[in-house]
């Protein structure tokens, strides 16, 4: 029956996760959460820290040498998040993150409220609630950003600049067409709740948005950070902050100094790669010139926002179909391709995933930056396919919403070394078993294992050694393809989100050795579905509990 002690924290863990982060509450499709918004004070990041203490404790009271199997691995799981939630949350970097990108707060509710599912009169009624306390919301974030500066926690340049013509750029828009006024309604009259809507939008969200921008400019960017003086070790507090985000994102307690060289070490390996398929899909060995072609070939662009769709939907009816050739069946909620929202496409990353709602209401969603097309490469879509929706993503998620013998934090959480290098796991599996279209196609696939290994450089060389923003710029085009514009959106993401780009490549590698280790030690016994069954099937989990849940496999009798 497991631990009642553990299973009722692990409960309170999942509420306070929920009450904390409403909007996550909306898209599981859990109910009495959709009238809410987070709190984007520093008083609400303390209530959270509080509620991580409070399980903190309840741990210490549970001895974990007397718990046995999935009640182990709660045990594991809790104590890092608990521990590294409440580090990550104490050193405040949110509050020096002003960004266009998917991290960015204006990005994320003008991408995030107008996928929302109003599948009844209830969240019909209550998204008008939420809208009516976004103008709050981002007056509340303004003063926020008002108390890190007054303490010399100052934004980036970079950042105030994009966000003004962000928020510009939005307020241009026609009201009758605002997205966040434009979902469909369920059970309401739907032309008087629009009309709700757009007056919601008209009187709070955009005089709200308006009053950022205009602080942004007059108050924050006359002492902004120039592009020299980018990474948060320019911050006080900074420092110590990013190796809190560090181990947050990696759940390892590997320094910068080490995680930077492991990131040197994996693109020298792939420039090697890069050669190797150059020849053959390109008909030339040299890396740099490779890399080039790559991206200034127009050839090899989209001429349509179509195509780009076409591409992606066909990749992951292929890895659909190959599915059993690498898992086992699981009966789990269909996978989607959209567009992510003009509004919050200019500035974002190439595509994202947002997980199924629970109770059926919305698939799985494999969302696509189609924004200007003939900037976007043919290669890298195939890759970025199998990476968010099926086996990546997707799987990985649907799937753990079907586990109903885990706690609730267990099936819905996101780990994000566990999330992200399974992602990037799957991207190498694919090629694995045959899934990309040519030679082409996989260069897309290096590129993009060396804009992840990128990552481990630029984001320990901005935020814990200083460069500049130009430097990071410029490391990240002499070692990948991705196009310049890919480039700078990519830097100004790792600027405004100390950490969160390590997770990638340390979780990938944590898996490959993991599974090294097991092929080792099983030999003719080793079978590949029973091995990512066993990653998959225990949830969201860290790096260090993944080790011995594969440890705990392999020592099982066959």
């Amino acid at each position: 029956m497991g631990d009642p002690q553990l299973a009722a924290l692990a409960q309170r863990h999942f509420d306070h996760h929920l009450a904390d982060n409403p909007l996550s509450a909306s898209f599981y499709g859990i109910p009495g959460y959709d009238d809410r918004l987070p709190d984007p004070t520093r008083e609400g990041d303390q209530a959270r820290i509080g509620h991580h203490a409070e399980i903190r404790d309840g741990l210490a009271a549970i001895d974990p040498d007397t718990l046995e199997g999935q009640d182990r691995i709660t045990y594991s799981v809790l104590a890092r998040l608990v521990s590294d939630q409440a580090a990550y949350l104490g050193a405040a970097l949110s509050e020096v993150a002003l960004s266009n990108t998917i991290s960015g707060p204006v990005s994320s509710m003008l991408s995030s409220l107008p996928r929302l599912s109003l599948d009844s009169a209830q969240r019909s009624r209550d998204y008008l609630v939420r809208l009516g306390a976004l103008g709050e919301y981002f007056d509340r974030l303004l003063w926020r950003y008002r108390q890190a500066r007054t303490v010399g926690r100052h934004q980036t340049r970079h950042g105030v600049l994009a966000v003004i013509d962000q928020i510009e750029d939005y307020l241009a828009t026609d009201l009758e067409t605002d997205p966040l006024a434009s979902l469909e309604p369920t059970g309401v009259d739907a032309e008087a709740w629009r009309a709700e809507a757009r007056a919601l939008v008209r009187e709070g969200v955009r005089p709200a948005l308006r009053r950022l921008a205009t602080a942004l400019d007059i108050e924050f960017l006359p002492d902004a950070r120039d592009d020299d003086h980018v990474g948060v070790c320019h911050v006080p507090g900074g420092e110590a902050g990013y190796r809190a985000a560090s181990r947050y994102f990696t759940t390892t307690d590997l320094s910068p100094e080490e995680v930077h060289q492991i990131g040197l070490d994996e693109v020298a390996r792939l420039r090697a790669e890069f050669a190797e398929i150059g020849e053959r899909a390109l008909g030339t060995g040299d890396a740099a010139e490779v890399i080039d072609r790559l991206r200034g070939d127009r050839s090899l662009r989209y001429g349509s926002a179509e195509e780009i769709l076409a591409d992606v939907t066909g990749a992951l009816r292929r890895a659909e179909e190959a599915l059993p050739s690498a898992f086992l069946d699981y009966d789990i909620a269909p996978c989607s391709v959209e567009v992510i929202p003009e509004a919050a496409a200019k500035g974002s990353t190439l595509a994202y995933y947002t997980v199924p709602a629970s109770d059926g209401s919305r698939p799985g969603t494999h969302w696509v930056n189609t924004y200007d097309p003939p900037s976007r490469a043919r290669y890298e879509y195939e890759a970025l396919a199998f990476h968010e929706s099926v086996p990546g993503h997707h799987l990985q998620f649907a799937l753990g919403q079907t586990l109903d013998d885990l706690p609730r934090f267990r099936q819905f959480g996101y780990v994000t070394a566990f999330g992200e290098g399974w992602g990037l796991y799957t991207e190498r599996l694919c090629d694995e078993i045959g899934l990309y279209s040519g030679d082409l196609a996989r260069l897309g696939m290096v590129s993009f294992d060396a804009w992840r290994a990128c990552r481990l450089v630029v984001d320990t060389g901005m935020h814990a050694f200083g460069w500049s923003r130009e430097r990071a710029i410029r490391y990240m085009r002499e070692n990948t393809a991705l196009s310049e514009v890919n480039i700078a959106n990519e830097v100004d993401r790792y600027i405004a989100w100390p950490g969160q780009a390590l997770a990638y490549m340390i979780g990938r590698k944590h898996i490959e050795t993991l599974r090294a280790r097991a092929e080792k030690a099983l030999g003719s016994r080793f079978d590949l579905r029973h091995f990512h069954d066993r990653i998959l099937s225990s949830g969201s989990i860290p790096l260090e509990t993944m080790t011995w849940v594969v440890e705990a496999w392999i020592a099982e009798p066959r």
